[in-house]
């Protein structure tokens, strides 16, 4: 018998390759299906501002179903399910179901509504804010105003729930550096809404003042 056998040491090595093989597989599966859904939660958004909300929705649907099962091969490590690819991957497919669901003016689905944790989801729903000031901007291209306003409205209440999340970085994944963006994004959309206001009422004001010249 060797030294190594006699001390545990053989039986302590071919234990700790086996562990460390498995969780590498694990890891590997997460990366894959980390980088799938993150594809297909971007697939999800471009068809939400193509007004192709039920392909969105089956995009969103596959993904859902993606995140059960990798939840599951995750359940004994905990340690690549709160790494950082895999919290990303379920902030993506947040923010795609927040984005949906605001264009079809529907309610903002709730985080345990779509399984994701309190950390990813905040900032998700502060990520959703740059899909709706795209949907402004496309909203004033086709002189639609007043639901512009709403949308910012909306941009502007999550503004408002994101700022008073006053908790450490560690906790809340860099959600004050979300929040920060947030803000810039708001009040530069916030600025192209008012010249947009301004111009109409301008392009009403001449037609008004045209009509009345050409009445007398």
């Amino acid at each position: 018998m060797s030294i190594a056998t006699e001390i545990g040491l053989d039986k302590i090595g071919s234990d700790a390759l086996s562990k460390l093989e498995a969780k590498h597989n694990v890891r590997e599966i997460a990366l894959t299906v980390s980088r799938a859904i993150i594809r297909a939660s971007a697939n999800a958004i471009r068809a939400t501002h193509r007004d192709e909300f039920d392909e969105a929705q089956k995009d969103l649907d596959a993904v859902a179903e993606q995140i059960a099962d990798l939840k599951q091969q995750l359940h004994d490590h905990p340690d690549i399910y709160w790494a950082g690819y895999v919290q990303d991957a379920l902030k993506e497919y947040a923010e795609a179901r927040i984005t949906l669901s605001l264009i079809r003016h529907n309610a903002v689905p709730h985080m345990d509504e779509i399984g994701v944790d309190v950390s990813p989801y905040l900032n998700a729903l502060g990520e959703a804010v740059g899909e709706l000031r795209r949907k402004v901007l496309d909203i004033i291209r086709h002189q639609d105003v007043e639901q512009a306003e709403r949308f910012l409205e909306i941009m502007d209440e999550i503004y408002n729930l994101l700022v008073t999340v006053d908790y450490p970085d560690a906790l809340t994944g860099g959600l004050r550096r979300t929040t920060d963006n947030v803000r810039g994004i708001l009040e530069r959309t916030r600025g192209d809404l008012t010249i947009a206001l301004r111009q109409q009422r301008l392009e009403k004001a001449l037609t008004t003042f045209y009509n009345k010249i050409d009445m007398q």
